[in-house]
């Protein structure tokens, strides 16, 4: 396993499609189990994503950014960003998923400091927040320790629309970061 110094961190292309899809399922799988129903996390969830990620990532989006993180073996982690996506609270964080054997080795936290940088970058600078499980306790803590603050929760919409993906009404949290310069630091 590569330290986080000899990973490399860069903007995806159509083909890592079918990598993200893999770990994105993988990630669901782990994490979303009780909120996300057995028969689609053990079914299709990766042709699920496969879908998503090859449209996503088919043609360059400028709204758009997904950062990946790979070491010798391949993709480690990513983060998909939509700018702009709400008046409100600026640009939504719409994944960030790290493999498993590389967790708590700071990927996730080089990947959220990259993504705080492409959000100042931007001419119209603006807050960054993102949606998390409320079951996924973990993933909590990791975003309030990088300064997210909670500020809201709804009912989990099912994945690609299809009710008899969800157990029943899972809810999610919104954490923020109103100044995502923040998080730059964070490494």
């Amino acid at each position: 396993m590569a330290s986080l110094d000899r990973l490399q961190f860069r903007v995806a292309g159509f083909s890592d499609a079918e990598s993200i899809a893999t770990l994105h399922a993988d990630s669901w799988r782990r994490h979303y189990r009780g909120a996300y129903s057995d028969a689609f996390l053990d079914g299709d969830v990766t042709a699920d994503r496969l879908a998503v990620w090859a449209d996503r990532l088919r043609t360059p989006d400028l709204g758009c950014r997904t950062i990946v993180a790979e070491d010798g073996g391949g993709l480690v982690g990513f983060a998909h960003t939509v700018f702009d996506d709400d008046p409100s609270w600026g640009a939504l964080l719409d994944n960030l998923h790290v493999a498993d054997g590389h967790k708590r080795r700071g990927v996730g936290s080089r990947l959220m400091a990259l993504t705080a940088q492409a959000v100042t970058d931007r001419t119209e600078r603006t807050g960054l927040y993102l949606w998390v499980l409320e079951q996924n306790v973990t993933a909590q803590a990791f975003y309030r320790a990088r300064g997210g603050i909670p500020v809201g929760r709804r009912t989990v919409s099912p994945p690609g629309g299809v009710p008899g993906r969800l157990n029943g009404s899972p809810t999610a949290l919104r954490y923020a970061w109103p100044d995502p310069a923040v998080l730059l630091g964070s490494e």
